[in-house]
């Protein structure tokens, strides 16, 4: 059972608990992790959620370790929701983040939750929303949500949080080789990491073609997309990201549409969306747990396979079986 006033207080067992219950496949456990959710929902919507997100290699984990211990030093409640990936083969995941953040782990003000993406799209945990959610009722600030790598998790974390930041190499030769126009349409800021020693001018050069890229698109939002360079390792410009972001806060809540400010319109905006992914999932679910389709399924996928009929025929005389 999940101590709910320990957990309101902030206590970081019992948040560990709660979302070791909300991760759970169990349908006993997924009816007493939707019951605590209720319980703890006016409490929530009161940090700010950042997505972090870059290739392999640019520093993802150094870069959140410095910036989680400047937001500690500057009195805020950190936690970390870092995804890992699961082995196709065999499901399992290493779950070692809190070994590559190994400062930021020992603070008491800080919080880092690994979990195992399961094979869930878009590279992040199914139940990262729902942690969310916890980690706001226990107090945390500033929630950093890190995601598997660059690939289709971008578009899935753009969808869950306030502020999404796309970490980058210096490396002014390809100046968008390695990223995508649809990842630059997500990005609220882009941040070149491992600025510093040799890499220093290559940073700054990089800086300059990101900065003519956002240039040619064309922006529709209050915002208009952030370049800047800093070195984790260094400790180097981890203000200026934290300055950033809270400008596009202060600017997200004064920009008023209609009588509700942009903050809040993107957050609803989520909710809906995720109302949305939610039914169909939950219709896949009663889909494999329906006693005819299970039947028959089978037989039609060998059907599809011999071209004795389409698979739109087929998907047909599923939906009609319910």
């Amino acid at each position: 059972m999940i101590d709910l006033a320990a957990l309101k207080r902030g206590n970081r067992r019992a948040l560990a608990k709660a979302i070791t219950l909300i991760e759970s496949k169990l349908d006993k456990h997924r009816a007493e992790s939707q019951e605590l959710l209720n319980q703890v929902l006016s409490d929530t919507g009161k940090s700010i959620r950042i997505g972090i997100s870059g290739v392999p290699g640019v520093g993802k984990s150094t870069f959140i370790e410095a910036f989680g211990q400047y937001l500690i030093q500057q009195g805020k409640k950190v936690a970390v929701l870092a995804v890992d990936p699961s082995s196709p083969l065999r499901g399992g995941s290493i779950l070692g983040d809190k070994t590559r953040m190994e400062m930021l782990s020992r603070e008491e003000n800080a919080f880092i939750r690994p979990s195992p993406s399961e094979g869930a799209l878009g590279g992040v945990a199914q139940k990262t929303r729902e942690s969310m959610l916890l980690c706001e009722a226990a107090g945390y600030d500033v929630v950093l949500v890190e995601t598997v790598g660059v690939g289709q998790s971008e578009y899935e974390v753009a969808g869950m949080v306030d502020f999404f930041l796309v970490l980058m190499l210096p490396n002014a030769g390809d100046e968008l080789q390695g990223i995508k126009r649809g990842i630059m349409e997500l990005a609220d800021a882009l941040v070149i990491n491992k600025a510093d020693g040799e890499s220093l001018s290559l940073a700054n050069q990089t800086l300059g073609h990101y900065k003519n890229a956002f240039k040619l698109m064309k922006q529709n939002s209050f915002w208009t997309p952030v370049v800047k360079t800093c070195s984790a390792l260094n400790n180097e410009r981890i203000e200026d990201v934290w300055q950033m972001v809270s400008e596009y806060h202060k600017a997200a809540n004064e920009n008023i549409n209609a009588g509700i400010s942009s903050f809040v319109e993107k957050r609803a905006r989520q909710n809906s969306e995720w109302l949305n992914k939610l039914i169909h999932e939950m219709l896949e679910l009663k889909l494999k747990q329906n006693a005819a389709v299970k039947k028959k399924l089978p037989q039609l996928q060998d059907e599809v396979l011999n071209n004795e009929t389409t698979p739109y025929n087929a998907a047909q005389q599923i939906i009609d079986l319910l």
